[in-house]
């Protein structure tokens, strides 16, 4: 399955060049997906000159990259706010006890010290640093193998909807991987004196539950991340775009690194907050269910009630607003390092301009 998607992803150009100035024409799914368009590298100088590319656009190098750019952005944002997530998790399973953010930093910090909001690391950096190689990876191929299928008119003209159909695919890959580090990593924060050490709670949990016991929240998981990545992708995605036409000055081909790269934190920032609201009560669920051994999504759903399954909401937003924002920002700074080539926002393809003018509705 997946070497017959990457074969069609690859896009590699064997086509030769009809004179020494002309570049070879691209072909298969990279020429759907930017046709009339020109791709300017991420780390584009003033002017609109491109440094050099680093890697053909739509080839394996090209995907390598991209998956590598999220094994950062996920690995190091979810492990740099582990305390913040242990406290959030710990309200959600136990408001009485952790009342608010600070009260349960509190608590914590008084129950086992500075050291145990770090509780969780090692689950958290090699989970998610899993789930991000497939997330990111997968977004760019999807993205490229679903133009492909529905061509580059409607892939303008609905790539609202090209981009929640290539999050979500790439998603569901992604949870797959992220699953089991995810179970020990909540079974840790919230069940205390459980397990210290990934070391520990691994064979603890397999010994307990057995596989399951790495899985059993693998539909919550999908429940939770889904959305939130198909809001995280799509949203970020629209959002530049409107900045570079709304707010910025200039076209992005003009602006310097650091500029591209304020707009990219601030688009971040702002997908980020809605993918905090749209996921939480799955989070919740998620949280409650490696709590406890034996339940269900349905039973942990009803036992929180209404109420309790947005507990902890205000510092999930104050979590992946910064974590969303964050994940962007090393994305593209890799990028720009890595002197990966990128499309510019979509433009209108040419053929379509052509029949709405003819049509009179342009």
């Amino acid at each position: 399955m997946f070497s017959s998607l990457f074969s069609r992803a690859m896009c590699q150009n064997n086509a030769p060049a009809t004179s020494q100035n002309e570049a070879p024409q691209q072909m298969g799914l990279v020429k759907s997906l930017v046709a009339g368009r020109t791709i300017a590298a991420a780390a584009a100088n003033v002017g609109g000159t491109a440094e050099g590319y680093s890697c053909e656009f739509g080839s394996p190098h090209y995907f390598a990259l991209c998956g590598l750019g999220g094994v950062l952005s996920c690995g190091i944002t979810h492990t740099a706010i582990v305390p913040l997530d242990l406290v959030k998790c710990r309200i959600q399973v136990d408001p009485a006890k952790y009342k608010n953010v600070f009260h349960g930093f509190k608590v914590t910090m008084a129950e086992g010290g500075v050291r145990s909001l770090g509780l969780g690391w090692a689950p958290t950096f090699f989970g998610y640093s899993a789930q991000g190689l497939c997330k990111f990876g997968f977004y760019e191929v999807f993205k490229v193998l679903y133009t492909d299928i529905i061509g580059e008119e409607a892939a303008f003209l609905y790539r609202t909807s090209l981009y929640l159909a290539a999050s979500a695919s790439a998603e569901f890959f992604a949870d797959i991987a992220l699953s089991p580090m995810e179970a020990a990593k909540v079974k840790m924060q919230t069940s205390p004196g459980y397990a210290s050490t990934l070391r520990v709670a691994w064979p603890k949990i397999y010994a307990e539950e057995g596989v399951n016991g790495f899985y059993k929240s693998l539909v919550p998981l999908w429940m939770r991340q889904i959305p939130y990545t198909m809001m995280k992708f799509a949203c970020f995605e629209r959002t530049v775009e409107l900045l570079y036409k709304f707010v910025v000055p200039k076209p992005r081909s003009e602006c310097s690194k650091s500029e591209q790269l304020v707009v990219t934190f601030a688009a971040g920032y702002i997908a980020g907050v809605f993918c905090a609201i749209v996921s939480h009560p799955a989070d919740t669920v998620v949280s409650k269910l490696n709590q406890e051994k034996g339940s269900t999504a349905l039973e942990a759903a009803k036992k929180l009630g209404m109420a309790g399954l947005w507990k902890g909401l205000m510092p999930r937003i104050v979590m992946i607003g910064t974590l969303t924002a964050l994940q962007w920002f090393i994305y593209d700074a890799f990028k720009v390092a890595m002197r990966m080539p990128r499309p510019p926002p979509p433009e209108m393809p040419e053929s379509l301009k052509k029949r709405l003018q003819a049509e009179g509705k342009l």
